[in-house]
């Protein structure tokens, strides 16, 4: 049985409240559109099957679901970080502040204001927290006492890492590493980060605390997030949208309040419903043509 065709992004957003209504406060502007993109891996696996999305300015926008459904490459299509995994968008467009950006290269996105974290942190790790941070600041032509400024801001968000600058990142904990690895995208000045996994592999208590940063960042700073996350839970805590992707595909989005309130994601991606009579986990949308079967037999 054929899925029901998925709205449009427009008339999503005139039904999710994404959109401000006319007597209301204007909206934030769009400072990321990816539109109905798909991405083929070895020229002949499909990966991304019609994703579209926006990214508000100022705004954390949640992408969430399973190990394979799409996430981390919808963050390379959108850093230009595909070719070297041998992918390559062949449908649709993305576009920052209105601009095309298909055919950027990944340097030339550093210098549009954005970076991307990727999953597993990447420090160097022959080289000191402090060396770490300041690779990010390579492509600056603001002058040292500008560098020294982001850098002081840095370990004032991240003061575990002011007092490891000195150690080696290979000898330092996950945690600190994916703190160090955030600083470092920091210390480019960015507009937005893409924020690949920030909980893989971390403590309960330092994931809180990663994405407590996270928030502080975007409210203090301005700093834009779009972040692939698999802890639904804590994704939609500290999100203020939500897009949930199976096998390639969005299936839901709308306000991290609303999906967290949502009876399937509750039962599928937060654990915390209902459950099959056989104690299978089924997907979201296999979830939803059942439903549908049901309506239309009855």
């Amino acid at each position: 049985m054929n899925a029901t065709p998925q709205p449009s992004l427009a008339e999503r957003e005139a039904t999710s409240g994404d959109a401000a209504p006319a007597s209301g406060p204007r909206p934030r502007p769009v400072l990321l559109d990816v539109n109905g993109i798909e991405v083929i891996y070895n020229h002949v696996i499909l990966v991304l099957k019609g994703v579209s999305l926006r990214v508000h300015e100022g705004a954390v926008v949640a992408l969430l679901g399973a190990n394979g459904a799409g996430k981390t490459t919808t963050l390379r299509a959108v850093s230009n970080l595909l070719e070297g995994q041998r992918g390559l968008v062949t449908k649709g467009t993305i576009a920052l502040r209105g601009e095309r950006i298909e055919r950027l290269s990944t340097s030339d996105m550093v210098e549009r204001g954005v970076v991307q974290v990727m999953e597993g942190r990447h420090c160097f790790a022959h080289l000191t927290i402090e060396e770490n941070l300041l690779t990010g600041a390579y492509s600056r032509r603001d002058g040292k006492a500008a560098v020294a400024a982001t850098l002081d801001k840095v370990y004032g968000y991240f003061p575990r890492l002011k007092e490891r600058s000195a150690s080696q990142a290979a000898y330092t904990s996950g945690g600190e590493q994916q703190m160090c690895a955030i600083g470092r995208a920091l210390m480019a000045n960015p507009k937005m980060v893409l924020l690949d996994e920030p909980s893989m592999g971390l403590a309960p208590q330092v994931v809180e605390e990663v994405f407590e940063i996270v928030r502080d960042l975007n409210q203090k700073e301005g700093v834009t997030f779009l972040l692939a996350e698999q802890n639904t839970a804590m994704a939609l805590r500290y999100a203020d949208y939500g897009y949930i992707l199976e096998s390639g595909r969005i299936v839901l989005d709308g306000p991290a309040a609303a999906l967290r309130e949502n009876e399937d994601v509750r039962e599928f991606y937060l654990g915390t419903g209902g459950g099959s009579a056989d104690g299978e986990r089924k997907s979201y949308r296999a979830v939803k043509s059942y439903k549908r079967r049901k309506r239309w037999l009855a």
